[in-house]
């Protein structure tokens, strides 16, 4: 089994990053794909998402990369089948100092995960909203970036800084890594400054931006508060349906569907 590692990234807080790793982990795993999520943000939503209680993350991806716990260790199972997390705790945050000055910290996480490749299908990392030592440690040990934007006035802005930080960890620390793709979120068809923007990034990124939009849903926001992916708190909304069209869009654009 070759496995894919995918950063999910943008530096920018409150455009549907977390959402999307979780959901999109949740979509692939009932397609029948073996998914490891690696939670890298301290805030740890993404282990909120799926149900990891603050008390159940005593192994965690701070250690991970900081002491010497095996990554067998910290994987554990979550309440989706086939979907497995390593979550993460706001020591985290520490981490960016901890890490700096230490010999080639660049490659802690890519060291890290190297025991289970070939494991999983895919491995998606969700990383803080900054561009520090923790997401350069994720795009290190990446084969692409997944970018999820926010259908908004700013967005392409902060966009050319992700895309900056993308180019310098392919010249000097990953060269093979790519881009999978852009995802439009939080688009609401009630106003034109959503078309106003996915026209401009369709335009300027073409066939990087999937064509599945996800769109502003209530549903969507509440399912972490229920500890559960929208997929499963509820199915037939229209956030579910939506990172099931981009699970599916996935898989064709991988040739896997």
């Amino acid at each position: 089994m070759n496995t894919k590692i995918i950063a999910v990234a943008n530096q920018k807080g409150g455009v549907g990053k977390t959402t999307t790793a979780v959901n999109l982990s949740t979509a692939l795993a009932a397609c029948g794909m073996n998914i490891l999520l690696v939670d890298f943000d301290p805030q740890g939503n993404a282990s909120t998402g799926l149900g990891i209680e603050p008390d159940g993350r005593q192994h965690n991806s701070y250690q991970l990369i900081i002491s010497d716990l095996a990554v067998e260790q910290a994987i554990q199972p979550s309440l989706v089948p086939q979907l497995d997390i390593i979550p993460a705790i706001m020591d985290l945050s520490a981490a960016e100092i901890e890490l700096s000055d230490q010999p080639s910290w660049e490659y802690r996480l890519k060291n890290a995960l190297a025991p289970v490749l070939g494991s999983y299908d895919y491995i998606f990392i969700d990383c803080p909203p900054s561009l520090g030592v923790l997401t350069v440690n994720a795009m290190v040990s990446a084969d692409t970036v997944l970018v999820p934007l926010q259908c908004e006035f700013y967005a392409l802005e902060g966009l050319s800084q992700l895309i900056s930080t993308v180019e310098r960890v392919q010249k000097g620390l990953n060269t093979a890594l790519g881009m999978q793709g852009i995802i439009l979120t939080m688009y609401d068809t009630r106003n034109k400054l959503s078309e106003s923007v996915e026209a401009d990034v369709r335009d300027y990124f073409g066939e990087l931006v999937y064509n599945t939009i996800i769109p502003r849903n209530v549903r969507v926001s509440e399912a972490p508060s229920f500890g559960q992916p929208v997929l499963i708190y509820d199915i037939k909304s229209s956030g579910a349906q939506a990172y099931a069209a981009l699970a599916a869009e996935l898989l064709q654009q991988e040739g896997l569907a």
